[in-house]
């Protein structure tokens, strides 16, 4: 297999009802942290990381935006996988019988493409990574997408809500936001 064909698994994707809450279980159950806060065209949600794959907590907007599992969808809806080349690694896949259904095929240098496999999995294939992701951890040549926190203020509310039911649940008291 060459570096040109050889697909890193570093992103996952979860489709869930709230992904504030979401988030905050996981950085509670098994020590996550946050990356970033997204409200983009297709959905809203929380990308957290464990310093190697990025987990995308998301709520889709719409049925086509969740491309074919459903607004109401709640389970992994899809995994990325950071490459070298994504022109000549989406070619080889759509040889290999992937259905391509999103993204630019052609553009090196664009977010992500995403295909379906066999099965009708939904997979990206992308050559920046996702934030909090690292291409090739401990290699010399390693590359990492290691953006600061980002929160978008329109989501405190619905950030301090899952906080506050998982602090109530260790027992912990909650300030207030006056305190």
């Amino acid at each position: 297999m060459t570096a040109q064909t050889k697909g890193r698994i570093r992103h996952v994707a979860l489709s869930v009802k709230d992904p504030w809450e979401t988030a905050e279980f996981y950085k509670q159950a098994v020590g996550l942290q946050e990356v970033m806060e997204i409200d983009g065209a297709l959905a809203e949600g929380v990308f957290l990381t464990d310093g190697v794959v990025n987990l995308a907590i998301l709520h889709f907007k719409s049925d086509e935006a969740s491309q074919g599992t459903g607004v109401d969808f709640v389970g992994i809806h899809h995994i990325g996988f950071w490459v070298d080349d994504v022109v000549e690694q989406g070619k080889i896949a759509r040889n290999v019988g992937a259905t391509w259904i999103m993204g630019d095929p052609d553009n090196p240098d664009g977010y992500e493409v995403k295909h379906t496999d066999l099965n009708g999995i939904i997979f990206d294939i992308a050559a920046h990574g996702w934030a909090g992701s690292q291409k090739e951890p401990g290699s010399a040549d390693n590359v990492a997408n290691l953006n600061p926190q980002r929160r978008l203020a329109k989501f405190d509310e619905r950030r301090n809500r899952a906080y506050a039911k998982y602090a109530a649940m260790r027992g912990k008291r909650v300030p207030q936001a006056a305190e």
